[in-house]
């Protein structure tokens, strides 16, 4: 064993998760960790600067911009799902929303099997995380790594959409993880100071100087090594080589709801029918591997204006773009430290909801097939959601390439229940959007001028949705026989291998999915070391 790339715990994936397990688990100068993380370092400034995320989300610059099987509740269209490559993962494209999802989610993972993950269990590691800019309470940490703030510069365009909001009669909610979610607000964001504040500025770059924690970015990992029962390291490309990791202790996969389920398969981890077909030796039968995909769909309102307080491509926004620029650098203020979709809310659409069912993000900018069609002028969206939805798909294996995408496939909208329900919160999102509020900076609605019956509201829905970004569930916790990963996130049947990212949530939880996975880790991090 060559002991220059021998560690006690090897973890797979820097995103979100990677980043708290190697920055909490190096705390112990007696271990020695390792995190690979495929993609490059996140000291980048279109990570940094938060809206840098309008070219990080559509293209491949820190993404793996993976697409989905055909959908045939999208009229068989392809969905894209962005996901970071980068350090911090995730947490360096995504839109910054720190939300944690409603207790229900949780006490409902307990009631799945994964004892342990009840909302009475998880909230004290969501307080642990927070550092929370206005202050600790009995829902809010304020000594964590992970800062939580207001925006500092908000869009007036976007408080249009709180009055509105408020004018259809949904109650103000100045925080959605406060005693009640429901209502309509500004969300607050994962930044400081004016920046992206992702899981590696608040959990790895504090620890990189550790001489105990290695970090190796461009570095792919291939398969899990297993002896037996057990998981002794990780095959990885390094620099064009392979390479063998060594792990003394533990292999701790956080590679993402699908990278991590294709990676297992990759080792021989997995349901044998499925291996085989791909000419993998079935070293451990685990069926449930890469079932149970479940993410939320999404459908966006579009309607144009002459607002210039609107994000769009004209020669007024050119023009400003240097004042914008050179207030970000003297002040970290201004237009470049938007999330884009500043407020939203929650509401209770469906028939007997007794709590929230959809959820709504206001982008103060035209976001159309995920801002990679472009429209000339300015405008601002509305995102619609289902929280909760029915509708379950798979990850599976494109081949035994561990360089090929897997076959990725949602299954939106199969369950029809979904389709409803998406339709009731579009017609609530239009009802907030012909509000007085917008009056003064009212357009057209690109797609849906004049639409007004549900069966061709309902066709564009098929047309145009397409996920938010929150793909989990598919190493699911519990104890079944299609369960992955017991309540301690070890895998079932094996020794020294662990999943911990947002692959092990047993449902979605009813929000934005980042906060629930640092969440994970930071218990994750809690069990490996044996004081969880």
């Amino acid at each position: 064993m060559d002991e220059g790339l021998a560690f006690d715990y090897v973890i797979v994936g820097g995103g979100s998760a990677g980043c708290v397990l190697a920055g909490r688990l190096s705390e112990d100068p007696a271990v020695r960790v390792a995190l690979l993380e495929a993609g490059g370092d996140d000291r980048r400034w279109e990570v940094t600067v938060p809206a840098g995320l309008i070219t990080t989300v559509p293209s491949r610059r820190c993404n793996w911009a993976l697409t989905t099987e055909p959908q045939p509740g999208l009229n068989g269209r392809r969905g894209f799902q962005p996901r970071g490559k980068v350090l911090g993962g995730s947490s360096s494209i995504n839109a910054m929303i720190y939300t944690r999802g409603q207790p229900e989610d949780y006490d409902a993972w307990a009631a799945q099997g994964a004892a342990g993950w009840g909302w009475a269990d998880v909230l004290p590691w969501f307080r642990r995380a927070e550092a929370n800019e206005r202050g600790a309470d009995a829902l809010h940490g304020a000594d964590g790594p992970l800062n939580v703030a207001d925006l500092r510069s908000p869009n007036p365009v976007a408080a249009r959409f709180v009055e509105a909001a408020v004018a259809a009669g949904w109650p103000r909610n100045d925080d959605f993880n406060g005693p009640a979610q429901e209502g309509v607000g500004f969300y607050q964001v994962t930044q400081k100071h004016g920046e992206r504040w992702n899981a590696a500025r608040a959990y790895l770059h504090p620890a990189m100087a550790r001489p105990n924690l290695r970090v190796f970015t461009g570095a792919q990992a291939r398969r899990v090594l297993l002896d037996g029962g057990r998981a002794t390291g990780v095959e990885v490309l390094l620099d064009g080589q392979a390479q063998t990791l060594h792990a003394r202790r533990e292999v701790l996969l956080a590679a993402g709801a699908f990278h991590s389920p294709q990676l297992l398969m990759l080792s021989g981890i997995g349901d044998g029918a499925e291996l085989q077909r791909h000419g993998i030796a079935v070293r451990h039968a685990l069926p449930g591997v890469g079932r149970n995909l479940q993410d939320h769909v999404d459908y966006v309102l579009n309607v144009t204006t002459r607002s210039p307080d609107t994000i769009g491509y004209s020669l007024g926004a050119a023009l400003k773009l240097p004042g914008a620029i050179g207030q970000w650098r003297r002040e970290r203020r201004g237009l470049l430290t938007t999330n884009f979709a500043e407020s939203g809310g929650f509401l209770r659409v469906g028939a007997g909801a007794t709590r929230p069912d959809v959820q709504l993000h206001f982008v103060i900018g035209i976001v159309d097939d995920h801002a990679r069609k472009f429209h000339w002028g300015h405008g601002y969206s509305l995102h619609v959601c289902v929280l909760r939805p029915q509708s379950a798909g798979s990850v599976r294996l494109r081949s035994s390439d561990p360089a090929e995408a897997p076959v990725i496939d949602p299954a939106f909208l199969s369950n029809p229940a979904d389709a409803a329900l998406l339709l009731a919160g579009a017609r609530a999102a239009r009802a907030i959007l012909r509000q007085r509020a917008f009056d003064p900076i009212r357009g057209r609605e690109l797609y849906t001028e004049g639409v007004e019956d549900d069966e061709r509201l309902l066709q564009d829905i098929r047309n145009r949705a397409d996920t938010i970004y929150h793909p989990v569930g598919t190493c699911r916790m519990g104890q079944d026989a299609l369960a992955v990963v017991d309540p301690a996130l070890r895998v079932h049947g094996l020794q020294g291998l662990r999943v911990v990212d947002a692959s092990v949530m047993p449902s979605l939880v009813s929000g934005n999915t980042n906060a629930p996975t640092i969440m994970i880790a930071e218990k994750a991090a809690a069990l490996v070391a044996g004081r969880g």
